[in-house]
């Protein structure tokens, strides 16, 4: 088995879900993700925001807002929509997820004009949509909630069962919340408690979603240790998530939120969308992996070629 740290864009194509799980729990906490946003207009204006997030040093890509009706990424050459996320792969050499939301009732605005989370119907977390999001070549699913918009844990719990079911081994489930995403009475230490861990990762969950220290308040490194502690009694691995727009914080303070993740025992790190919008801020991105890792291991990443 290869650690993650040591994969290559070819590993990364023939991995099943149970091999990529494997080499992330084998890197020992040192594996980053990155969310970004390809529905507006990358930093870079003609090179996706994935790409610039790989080439700052990130394992993982999570597209957030990424709608699977209408699949569209700027800055991505023009290819069939069906072929977005497997030009992404390609083009990246990492593995890909989304994020679909369990939503019961939207709690927010759905105009656009108003709100830029508003809802669509390809970014909910329906099992047509995850079927089509398999077949379109996603790594993997994050069942979460963006701001304002009312995801519930048990809506998380219900939509897991009925992904693990139909889904069996194409996917790796991710779940959990990086906030409130407007459920006032799920804010604070009551985001995921160990009730909702169990409930999970018995319905499903390969890896469990939390808060990282420091990012909401009350979110603890002693809680989230004790949490982090609890998943991996159950078998599934953990990703401590910024969602708070601190990966647009300085670098300093990103370098403490890593350390304090770190020191939960967490195996993967999550940074945000929201630097100046769409993704991290790139030197947080590097200074984060530097901080968790050193820097053979993020300029490894940084270097290694797409064609390896």
């Amino acid at each position: 088995m290869k650690r993650i740290l040591d994969c290559s864009s070819s590993d990364f194509r023939k991995m099943t879900r149970r091999e990529l799980l494997d080499a992330i729990a084998g890197s020992e906490g040192r594996t980053i993700a990155c969310e970004t946003i390809g529905a507006i207009t990358p930093m870079l204006g003609d090179v996706t925001n994935a790409e610039f997030a790989a080439a700052m040093g990130a394992d993982i890509l999570l597209l957030n807002m990424f709608d699977v009706q209408r699949p569209h990424i700027q800055g991505l050459p023009k290819v069939p929509p069906e072929e977005v996320v497997r030009k992404v792969k390609e083009l990246t050499g990492r593995p890909v997820g989304i994020n679909l939301e369990p939503v019961e009732q939207v709690l927010s605005s759905q105009d656009p004009e108003e709100n830029m989370w508003a809802m669509t119907d390809g970014r909910k977390a329906t099992l047509a949509n995850a079927e089509r999001a398999a077949d379109m070549g996603v790594d993997f699913i994050l069942l979460t909630g963006n701001p304002g918009i009312g995801v519930t844990n048990g809506a998380i719990e219900q939509t897991l069962r009925l992904y693990r079911d139909a889904l069996g081994d194409r996917m790796i489930l991710a779940a959990g919340k990086m906030h409130a995403s407007g459920i006032l009475q799920e804010g604070a230490e009551k985001i995921i408690t160990p009730e909702d861990i169990s409930a999970f990762a018995a319905a499903g969950a390969d890896i469990i979603l939390l808060p990282a220290p420091g990012t909401v308040p009350g979110i603890t490194v002693e809680y989230v240790r004790q949490l982090v502690q609890h998943a991996h009694s159950l078998g599934c691995l953990t990703i401590t998530a910024i969602g708070t727009s601190q990966e647009g914080a300085d670098v300093a303070t990103i370098r403490q939120i890593a350390l304090m993740c770190k020191m939960t025992g967490t195996d993967i790190h999550h940074l945000g969308d929201a630097g100046y919008g769409g993704i991290a801020l790139p030197e947080n991105i590097q200074a984060y992996s530097i901080a968790i890792r050193g820097i053979r291991h993020t300029y490894r990443r940084m270097a290694g070629s797409v064609n390896r």
